[in-house]
């Protein structure tokens, strides 16, 4: 998209937006005489987030960004100067202003793949010092990104393909940089678009947005427009005026839903009139200001049928209190009443739109069978995460100089998987999901058609398994500091998830006690890891 593109050179974080120890350890390292040793890392996380069974990889196109971006200025400079030692040689500074990752090799999962526990998200290889610099920053960018993006996708499989669900958790976020990242990652994991306008003009994410309380409690029926008139649609014909015309309706409207004329508050008509004269192509009201029934929705088909009858149709209305799955079914009744009583047929059809702190309950109830409700704005249970704040990634040391390295730990969970590695995803002869392999680099790929003995994390002992499809799963992106090829667009990875979505069995993509997925290591990865484990040589 042209506008991401637009936005590709500017990095989504700074170099010191990270932790003191990285600046520490960085000291030690060169202090060691360390620095450019080659070393390699793995960013991955250790559970699935929400109690599910998958998570989306994300952030990746921040990374390279920053990467890309990735140099200490001279304030970074001088401020790392003002919190180490103050004997620390002026040398180890002057090293630090040549830093840049024309050194540092990525390899990644793209944007939208599916991705489970123990599987790198990212491996980070290049000089010692520097790859240390860059974990609190890569941490930064993918934790939150792959948590909203799984967020969103879990939200999107309890709507189902049907509903149009839109973010608009700007407001609830934590923070700019968060809520930023909220819109990019929610549209990813299947959102249709958002109301963060700066989502929209530096990452190409649909935008949508009418009107709040705040505008139709702004009028009180007594203010004039300027110019009340409306020309046809067609262009052709005399101006009318609209705020005639809907009071002119407003009467045939009340009698058909037994109303008195004044019942209708006349601000709302009024905020309407305004609304539909800014936006003749694109009118929808917010109906709960005051009451649906007996001002929302006669104030709104006044307004809707003075418009049609120049050629215009509203766009919808929305919903934002009380049992939002009921009230859709009775404003859907109004609207096929008034359809026939009025001969106006596009009427019947209009979407309903639904907000209102919405979580996957809520969600589960406006997306039932026969429900009327066609759009959902989700918030707070979007952007926040409720169900799970983190997505705990951890970013791990795997190799030095060529040697593995592994950190035991009395916490079996917390151990690492030694070595540079290959990964691998096994297809079943259905085309779903069969389990994902870790092996050393240096093994071969592991091959279709042909039995293979597998140790799953966390079993003891291993299983058979003969895959009808393997295929790699970490893509290069970054070599020696240069893009290998280029990002996707957006709106090509939010694809690319909904496609990986489709190959996961309906067990594993249960949100409700789900049927874990498998992660497996190859015979010679299990036996480095026995072997680290006992004490034996890398």
């Amino acid at each position: 998209m042209a506008a991401e593109a637009g936005a590709e050179d500017r990095a989504a974080a700074r170099p010191l937006l990270t932790d003191l120890y990285q600046a520490t350890m960085a000291l030690g390292y060169w202090r060691a005489g360390r620095a450019r040793d080659a070393a390699e890392f793995e960013l991955y996380f250790r559970r699935c987030p929400f109690g599910g069974a998958f998570a989306l990889a994300a952030g990746l196109r921040d990374c390279l960004r920053f990467l890309r971006a990735f140099r200490l200025r001279d304030e970074d400079v001088r401020f790392l100067a003002s919190v180490l030692p103050p004997d620390t040689d002026p040398a180890f500074f002057e090293h630090l202003r040549t830093l840049d990752c024309s050194g540092v090799t990525v390899q990644a999962l793209p944007e939208g793949s599916l991705a489970f526990p123990g599987v790198p998200l990212l491996q980070v290889s290049g000089p010692l010092l520097l790859v240390q610099l860059l974990e609190t920053p890569l941490l930064c960018l993918v934790s939150y990104a792959s948590l909203v993006a799984t967020n969103a996708a879990r939200l999107r499989l309890i709507a189902g393909p049907g509903k149009r669900l839109l973010e608009f958790g700007l407001r609830r976020a934590q923070g700019p940089d968060g809520g930023l990242t909220a819109s990019t990652y929610s549209y990813l994991g299947g959102f249709d678009g958002s109301s963060n306008t700066l989502a929209g003009q530096l990452r190409g994410v649909p935008v949508a947005g009418t009107l709040a309380h705040s505008f139709v409690t702004s009028f009180s029926g007594s203010e004039v427009p300027p110019d009340p008139t409306l020309a046809p649609a067609a262009g052709a014909g005399p101006r009318v005026d609209l705020a005639a015309g809907a009071a002119a309706w407003l009467g045939r409207v009340c009698a058909h839903l037994g109303l008195r004329a004044q019942d209708p508050h006349p601000g709302e008509r009024a905020a309407f009139v305004a609304y539909a004269l800014a936006f003749p192509r694109a009118f929808q009201g917010l109906l709960d200001s005051y009451s649906v029934q007996r001002s929302g929705l006669p104030n709104f088909l006044a307004v809707a049928l003075a418009l049609g009858e120049l050629g215009y149709r509203a766009v919808g209305v929305r919903l934002d209190s009380g049992d939002l799955l009921q009230q859709a079914r009775e404003v859907r009744g109004v609207f096929r009443s008034a359809a026939a009583r009025f001969q106006v047929p596009w009427l019947e059809l209009l979407p309903i739109a639904v907000s209102n702190n919405v979580d996957e309950e809520e969600l589960a109830r406006l997306s039932q069978e026969g429900s009327e409700v066609d759009v959902i704005g989700i918030g707070t249970g979007l952007v926040t995460c409720p169900r799970q704040p983190s997505l705990g990634c951890v970013y791990k040391l795997v190799s030095v100089g060529g040697q593995a390295r592994m950190k035991l730990t009395e916490d079996p969970e917390k151990q690492t998987l030694p070595g540079s590695k290959a990964a691998f995803r096994l297809l079943d002869s259905e085309g779903f999901l069969l389990l994902d392999m870790l092996q050393l680099a240096e093994e071969p790929p592991p091959q279709a058609e042909r039995e293979l003995k597998v140790w799953p994390l966390g079993a003891r002992d291993p299983r058979t398994v003969r895959p009808a499809r393997v295929e790699p799963l970490l893509r290069r992106w970054l070599s020696e500091g240069q893009l290998c090829e280029p990002l996707p667009s957006l709106a090509e990875s939010r694809a690319f998830a909904q496609w990986s979505l489709s190959r996961l069995r309906p067990a594993h993509k249960r949100l409700q006690s789900p049927a874990p997925y498998q992660v497996a290591l190859s015979e010679q990865l299990r036996a480095l890891v026995d072997s680290l484990s006992a004490g034996g040589p890398v």
